[in-house]
């Protein structure tokens, strides 16, 4: 149940949060590095 939710949010990040793979994180504003790490952590949590 809990993976499949965060599964879920993983396909609605994809769709609609901005893609940040190809910038600095050095370089980010603090927006993009918290957008950054929420994608990170679902990412994470929708593949254990």
């Amino acid at each position: 149940m809990k993976k499949g939710l965060f599964k879920a949010l993983a396909k609605i990040n994809k769709l609609i949060l901005p893609s940040l793979y190809k910038k600095d994180p050095s370089k980010l504003t603090t927006l993009q590095k918290a957008i950054l790490g929420y994608r990170y952590w679902v990412l994470t949590k929708a593949l254990d």
